[in-house]
């Protein structure tokens, strides 16, 4: 089992960036691969020396198979915390990467979009840390990496409750909330009922229009069980990495294809998706009077990016950033604008602080 140690390899591109109000330079990293031009994938400011290093054992086993050095550095680092719950009787443990170190600014908090993981934020998660920011990458409830062999109901309300929990015993501080797709919808969802829990939203190619899982809601259980087996296929999982994503190669899609089913693999998953389908999904329809950033790939296949002003219309206190030459993922396709829109807006909110 393979993961990464670093070596100074040569100067890169500096990012300016505020810690405590004191100005100081961080290291961003510089965008190119071999494979995909158009991919503006972190190639690190150290060159990669590859030691054996353990995974956690509650990881699938198909982790060894993955070949992308960055999911493999976050996934060495996933670890399970406990959240009680009042939906089961047992507390969870629950699927996260936690911050290397704790700050006096506020904490991010990375959410993922529908039936993914944390592993979302391999590229960004580690420019987000060496920008200094203090870095949470969370599973929602019923994907993600989560202990769920005593089965909770994974709706709406306990991927709610589970999240908040969470925040109330590991961070228990406003947090910078950030949702990518469904991710967005999951985040408003928290805003509207905890805002104690939120101080402002980062919403990327927010999938929030959808009125919850729609039909799907209503399938006998039979016909939900064969849909999710279906999502979980690699044909639909391989073809989900052509919408997405131009100029990769079919070496790495098939890679990301890895990545992004690792978590299907665990023997609750059909039953969690299927408790998410039937339970209606999300219908984000209330305001939200947070200080939000908008972020959109201004070529997204899946989401048009005409509803992001959409958006910034219904949000009274919102700004719009769009990232050129990207798609619906750009926490993925473009990690160093991503991560610096994200720093930047951080520490303006930090700033705005009394």
């Amino acid at each position: 089992i393979f993961s990464i140690k670093y070596q100074p390899l040569r100067k890169q591109r500096r990012l300016l960036c505020h810690d405590d109000g004191a100005r100081r330079s961080s290291t961003m990293l510089s965008s190119a691969t071999a494979t995909a031009a158009r991919i503006d994938r972190p190639m690190l400011k150290r060159q990669f020396k590859v030691v054996a290093e353990k995974f956690p054992t509650f990881l699938p086993g198909d982790v060894e198979r993955i070949k992308d050095k960055f999911a493999l550095k976050l996934a060495a680092r996933i670890e399970r915390l406990p959240v009680k719950v009042s939906f089961s009787e047992d507390r969870i443990m629950s699927s996260c990467v936690t911050p290397l170190m704790r700050k006096e600014t506020s904490p991010v908090v990375l959410l993922h979009g529908f039936d993914s993981s944390c592993l979302e934020w391999r590229y960004t998660y580690p420019l987000l840390e060496e920008a200094g920011l203090e870095t949470w990458a969370f599973d929602i409830l019923g994907w993600g990496f989560s202990d769920l062999e005593k089965l909770p109901p994974c709706d709406v309300a306990s991927k709610r409750e589970h999240f908040y929990k969470f925040w109330k015993t590991h961070i228990e501080r406003p947090v910078v909330l950030v949702g990518p797709s469904l991710g967005a919808a999951v985040a408003i969802d928290i805003a509207v009922n905890h805002p104690e829990a939120v101080e402002s939203l980062v919403l990327m190619d927010a999938s929030v229009y959808s009125e919850g899982t729609g039909n799907l809601a209503t399938l006998p259980k039979a016909a939900a069980y064969a849909g999710v087996y279906l999502l979980k296929s690699v044909p639909l999982r391989l073809y989900a990495n052509f919408l997405c994503f131009k100029g990769v190669s079919l070496e790495t899609k098939w890679d990301w294809t890895k990545i992004g089913r690792l978590h299907c693999l665990y023997p609750w998953w059909e039953d969690a998706a299927v408790s998410f389908m039937t339970s209606g999904g999300y219908n984000v329809t209330s305001l939200i009077k947070k200080k939000t950033l908008i972020v959109w790939g201004e070529d997204d296949q899946i989401i048009s990016n005409k509803l992001a002003w959409r958006l910034h219309g219904e949000l009274p206190n919102a700004s719009v950033k769009q990232i050129s030459d990207c798609g619906h993922l750009p926490h993925v396709e473009k990690p160093a604008a991503t991560a610096k829109l994200i720093t930047e807006f951080v520490r303006e909110t930090c700033h705005r602080k009394p």
